[in-house]
């Protein structure tokens, strides 16, 4: 995995954070209608005037979801592709990502912004217009009182992860290499959100969260000084991850937005919105359809 993290720049992350969160999305320039953009828009689209990107919850500081309000790095972003192709784009919360999926590929949402994780094994039924990259690290209590630092060092602790997701698998597999080499298996702590999963650590019910870099960031930021980041530069278990926006197999939406974000990685709207939310270090240079490689076995 390419590993352009330090800690410092983890840090001053978790500090940007804290001031960008209070920025109002109005500091953000929005772009023109681009009308030949907005020509490639299906009819129906068009003449509604509105496309709907659905979301599985709360994945800070992309997606912060308040009963039906959503904002976030992923609410900025829509808000400015919903100005370049002259529509608006609302959003609708379900239950979990086979709920995303479903919706999604039914047509009853026409995209999820996301980002949801890219693999090969997802792109059967679905396209995937890749707009970060993600890296997995450790939520840890202030101090790292256990000292989990990386896979290897998560034997016989309690890891929380995010139930049905990648690091879930991951973990599962490593409580099976650290049983083989005579060692006390992980105990796995699944939850269904990170809200939970994060309440975990600080109430010291888990010892770890293993879970995206970002989200976990910004829950850091959040924590009051009571927790921090580990396992920063290390592959733990992943190659290259890429996450993005979903849309159905096949569907001319695909090459749209990856178009459409093209053009707001070329005129500084993309670089405004991911430093404004703290994720200068999840930034890629540019889009791109179905990047992501294969889930860890």
């Amino acid at each position: 995995m390419t590993r352009h993290l330090a800690a410092s720049a983890a840090l001053l992350s978790v500090l940007w954070i804290g001031q960008a969160v209070a920025q109002d999305a109005a500091s953000v320039p929005m772009p023109k209608v681009d009308e030949v953009l907005r020509a490639r828009l299906p009819e129906d689209i068009r003449a509604a005037g509105k496309m709907i990107s659905v979301n599985n919850g709360s994945f800070p500081p992309y997606e912060i979801v308040t009963g039906t309000e959503m904002t976030g790095a992923s609410a900025d972003l829509t808000d400015a592709l919903g100005s370049l192709l002259g529509v608006e784009i609302e959003h609708a919360t379900v239950g979990g990502l086979p709920a995303l999926l479903a919706g999604v590929n039914s047509g009853r949402y026409q995209f999820a912004f996301g980002p949801i994780g890219d693999y090969k094994s997802r792109q059967d039924a679905n396209d995937f217009v890749d707009w970060v990259q993600e890296f997995v690290v450790f939520g840890v209590q202030k101090g790292n009182p256990k000292g989990i630092v990386s896979l290897d060092t998560a034997c016989g602790h309690r890891i929380s992860v995010m139930a049905g997701g990648s690091a879930e698998r991951v973990i599962q597999a490593q409580s099976r290499i650290c049983q083989e080499a005579g060692k006390e298996p992980v105990e796995v702590q699944s939850f269904t959100d990170q809200p939970s999963s994060i309440l975990a650590v600080r109430s010291k019910r888990s010892d770890a969260f293993f879970s995206s870099q970002a989200p976990l960031t910004y829950f850091v930021a959040q924590a009051n000084g009571q927790l921090e980041l580990t396992g920063i530069g290390a592959s733990n278990g992943f190659e290259d991850i890429f996450q993005g926006a979903v849309v159905p197999k096949g569907s001319p939406l695909g090459p749209l937005l990856s178009d459409a974000i093209k053009v707001l990685m070329a005129d500084g709207t993309y670089a405004s919105i991911m430093k404004k939310w703290g994720l200068e270090n999840n930034m890629i240079k540019e889009p791109g359809l179905n990047l992501g490689g294969d889930l860890p076995k």
